[in-house]
């Protein structure tokens, strides 16, 4: 073998050597410590008592009906305000109508639960049907929920008046027909926060 060779040999022996005694011999001081966290979401749970507001038969225009309902937040967040959107549909038994019966329903929104005499918003449910839940929510429940809208926990009632407006016309066309009114009320949390 030549001297190159023995030589190179030489220096990787020694290297394998450094470096089994250098591990070997190396220490160090350590400590670990355990952390546990949790995120527990709340709740919003509208809740509308009765769930069925009206239902009358034998109407006839200029008939008036006053109803109370609920709006109850069971849930653990505050609901900042209610949306409403409205649907119906219209059974037509003669099949005669040329006018919509939503367009002849008033709903006046109330905001005086003791005279019940204070109109916070009207217009008919034809109207009602045609606005966004957003700008009911703005122009309707907000005035009467409030700036704090519907705290956990909290009950607020809510008066309509329902009116067949009598037109002073033949209103023939809707005899025999019924309206069947959805209501969907849909809550909305407030802003988050820093906590």
């Amino acid at each position: 073998m030549d001297i190159k060779k023995k030589l190179g040999i030489s220096v990787v022996t020694a290297a394998l050597g450094l470096s089994l005694i250098g591990g070997g011999t190396f220490a160090y001081f350590s400590d670990s410590e355990i952390t546990n966290s949790s995120f527990a979401a709340g709740t919003l749970d509208l809740t509308a008592e009765p769930t069925e507001i009206i239902n009358v038969d034998n109407l006839k225009p200029g008939d008036q009906m006053i109803r109370t309902f609920e709006l109850q937040n069971s849930g653990t967040l505050d609901i900042a305000k209610v949306l409403l959107e409205t649907d119906y549909e219209v059974t037509d038994v003669q099949n005669d109508n040329s006018e919509d019966f939503g367009e002849h329903i008033q709903v006046e929104f109330l905001m005086n639960l003791d005279k019940l005499d204070e109109v916070v918003y009207q217009t008919t449910l034809a109207d009602l049907k045609s606005m966004t839940p957003e700008a009911v929510g703005t122009s309707i429940l907000g005035p009467i929920l409030g700036e704090d809208g519907l705290e956990a926990g909290t009950i607020d009632d809510l008066s309509v008046k329902f009116i067949f407006v009598d037109n002073g016309e033949d209103q023939n066309e809707f005899q025999g027909d019924t309206l069947e009114l959805e209501w969907t009320f849909n809550a909305q949390q407030t802003a988050g926060e820093q906590r």
